[in-house]
């Protein structure tokens, strides 16, 4: 929470409308006010509409909510928040003179009209009626930056009489997504073998499903946190759930090949990730011919190479 309720608004704000979390921040918040020129004493309902530049806006945000920017961060402010504003189409780029050269100095951005008239209702009883009307007619830009798109989804098997019961905690939280959300989509009708747990190292473990696909791990083998099995196409799929340990690379996929090196069906490596901000830390340790899944954009995959897209190699 900020010491200014109105940069807490205008987060909240910036939510609501789909702003992507790069652009949930402070200063994408102040950029928003100065360009409704609200002060922090300003009512919702007395924005305004000014054209500005990049420089008057981080004027704005020093001298209206004391939070000073380095001039070198006018880049920052033009190609992380304003870009985007712009792209979400909640403000207007050079309105007064759109054939302007771009990145010309007098560059000037101003308010879309009718998100201005949206968020003069802010904290109004109107508000709720104008936001369902506003987002009826628009798509979110973290909806469309994400592509979204419909995929099957069966649920993964478990053996009967058998559940999985997991510690509390961020990483049995990725744990339960990729069972629940990356499974079911990717491997349909999959089989769940094992699940780790931080808690108990056997969270959930079919030993004798494994058994039949040649493999005999003990309790020293350093397991996979997810394994599912894949009949249909005879996979064995072997999942890293990364909360604050690395993700496959060239050793870990090593060990997973070793010790997995007797199943009988085709194994297939993947690093799954709470958020994207956590996967970009690790994007140059990945091992080749490996997948990548992030629980916040479930419905696609990243691929490390190879000569197809999602299966074994041999």
């Amino acid at each position: 929470m900020s010491k200014h309720p109105r940069i807490d608004e205008a987060l909240a704000i910036l939510s609501t409308l789909g702003l992507p979390r790069a652009q949930q921040n402070e200063r994408s918040a102040l950029c928003l006010l100065a360009l409704l020129g609200l002060m922090p004493d300003t009512a919702w309902a007395k924005a305004g509409n000014p054209l500005l530049g990049i420089t008057p806006m981080m004027e704005f945000s020093r001298e209206q909510y004391s939070k000073q920017y380095a001039p070198n961060t006018r880049e920052t402010f033009r190609r992380q928040t304003m870009h985007q504003f712009v792209a979400a189409g909640i403000a207007l780029y050079n309105p007064d003179n759109p054939a302007r050269p771009v990145n010309s100095p007098k560059a000037v951005y101003q308010i879309e009209p009718a998100t201005l008239d949206l968020l003069r209702s802010y904290g109004s009883r109107a508000w709720a009626r104008k936001l369902k009307t506003y987002l009826d007619g628009r798509e979110g830009l973290a909806t469309r930056y994400a592509q979204l798109r419909e995929t099957a989804r069966i649920p993964v098997r478990i053996a009967d009489g058998k559940r999985i019961r997991l510690s509390p905690g961020e990483h049995s939280a990725l744990i339960k997504a990729i069972v629940e959300e990356f499974a079911s989509r990717f491997v349909p009708g999959g089989t769940l073998l094992y699940a780790g747990d931080t808690g108990e190292k056997w969270g959930y473990f079919d030993a004798t499903a494994l058994h039949e696909l040649g493999v005999r791990v003990d309790a020293h083998g350093k397991m996979p946190d997810v394994a599912i099995h894949d009949p249909t196409r005879g996979w064995l799929i072997l999942v890293e759930a990364v909360t604050s340990h690395g993700p496959v690379d060239g050793k870990r996929h090593d060990e997973l090949a070793r010790l997995f090196a007797a199943s009988s069906a085709g194994l297939v490596f993947v690093t799954a990730f709470p958020t994207s901000a956590l996967m970009a830390r690790y994007v140059s340790e990945f091992a080749w011919e490996t997948e990548v899944w992030v629980a916040d954009v479930p419905t696609h995959l990243i691929h490390f190479n190879g000569s197809r897209f999602l299966g074994p190699y041999r």
